[in-house]
């Protein structure tokens, strides 16, 4: 078997069977995705344990790639302090958005998302749920959207809960 078909297959079983998936009770924060272009949604919570996740769990529904995406990142960002999570996304969005960037042996199961570089247009979809978990760690709740992408770096916004 070939990696890029280890790599599909495990895209595939987390899209099938998402970890982590559903309501967390007694969340500290809580922040909503939504990727207009794909119909991706999702709402991620957080419990945190001093500065590391305790736990997180998310709700929605999206195409295969955001909801093996959020499910991969929810098993490796659980347990860890707020540093290393901030390490991971940074390796995450490079491994999404730059031709030549490794798929680092730290990055374990996401390495699996490095095939969607390869299409453009489902960047947005691996990278939502890190910038919804992102604005939930930051901003204790708030939206993230792709629908600014022009205006924002990274093709995303961050909009204040409540705001249109």
């Amino acid at each position: 078997m070939e990696l890029k078909d280890l790599y599909r297959d495990v895209i595939l079983d987390h899209n099938r069977r998402p970890r982590n998936f559903g309501r967390l009770e007694q969340a500290d924060a809580r922040a909503e995705g939504h990727n207009p272009l794909c119909g991706d949604r999702l709402t991620l919570e957080v419990r945190l344990a001093g500065d590391r996740i305790e736990d997180i769990r998310f709700e929605g529904k999206g195409c295969a790639i955001s909801t093996a995406s959020a499910s991969l990142m929810s098993e490796a960002v659980k347990g860890q302090d707020l540093a290393t999570v901030r390490r991971l996304f940074e390796r995450v969005h490079a491994l999404l958005t730059e031709q030549d960037a490794p798929a680092a042996p730290e990055l374990g199961k996401l390495a699996a998302l490095s095939g969607v570089r390869e299409f453009p247009a489902r960047v947005k979809c691996a990278s939502l749920c890190w910038h919804t978990l992102t604005a939930a760690l930051e901003q204790g709740a708030g939206t993230v959207t792709t629908e600014l992408a022009d205006e924002a770096p990274l093709g995303l916004a961050l909009k204040q809960a409540g705001e249109p």
